[in-house]
């Protein structure tokens, strides 16, 4: 009885071999491994402009602030809690405020009986720009301030403010000036310019120039 020949082509056609697996799967896992490094490079710059995204609009959105309740100031003086006359713009406050200031242009769309004038302040919290408002001008001697944070990653907030006389003063009113009220009819001085330099983590230091009205 003849053996039974298998033919040719039929022969050919045979698995792979234990080596060639293993070679097959190294350079599978070399470029799942390449593949994976790609998409984490791609998740991770994504997340980074994201959050360089978000900075930026948190910083332009602190600035558009600023120059608002700036351009909207008044020469309106207050009275504090403590009965006190306080000027429409003072800075270096022995409350702690860097800035406060009297603005206009408060909005009052449900036709609250107030003021379209508003008192609001700045100062550095935590390591954040905090804007600071109050619900009236005069304030009753429990009044509250309300806080909104601006700014994170801010560790310092210098002012200086440019006088009639173009010179820089480190404070205002300048220590010259009689106190707000003390002479009746009197018109407080006002500043022409005030410049702001603040120290960020994202942005290092910032330098702000703004005109005040009038």
């Amino acid at each position: 009885m003849n053996p039974v020949h298998m033919p040719a082509q039929m022969k050919r056609a045979r698995g792979f071999t234990l080596i060639e697996l293993l070679i097959a799967l190294a350079v599978f896992a070399v470029l799942a491994m390449l593949a994976y490094g790609g998409l984490n490079t791609v998740l991770n710059t994504r997340a980074l402009t994201d959050q360089k995204a978000d900075a930026l609009r948190e910083l332009q959105l602190a600035y558009r602030s600023v120059e608002r309740d700036i351009d909207q100031w008044v020469p309106r003086e207050i009275r504090d809690e403590f009965g006190t006359v306080r000027p429409a713009l003072t800075a270096g406050s022995e409350l702690g405020a860097a800035l406060e200031l009297t603005r206009g242009g408060w909005r009052n769309p449900a036709e609250q009986p107030r003021s379209t004038l508003q008192r609001v302040a700045y100062s550095v919290q935590d390591n954040a720009l905090v804007r600071l408002t109050w619900l009236s001008l005069d304030r009753a001697p429990d009044a509250q301030p309300v806080e909104q944070t601006l700014l994170t990653g801010v560790s310092e907030l210098r002012l200086r403010f440019l006088d009639a006389a173009n010179v820089w003063q480190e404070r205002w009113p300048p220590t010259d000036t009689p106190a707000a009220g003390a002479v009746p009819g009197a018109a407080p001085p006002t500043p022409r310019a005030v410049e702001w330099v603040l120290v960020t983590e994202h942005w290092g230091e910032l330098r702000w120039l703004f005109r005040l009205p009038g």
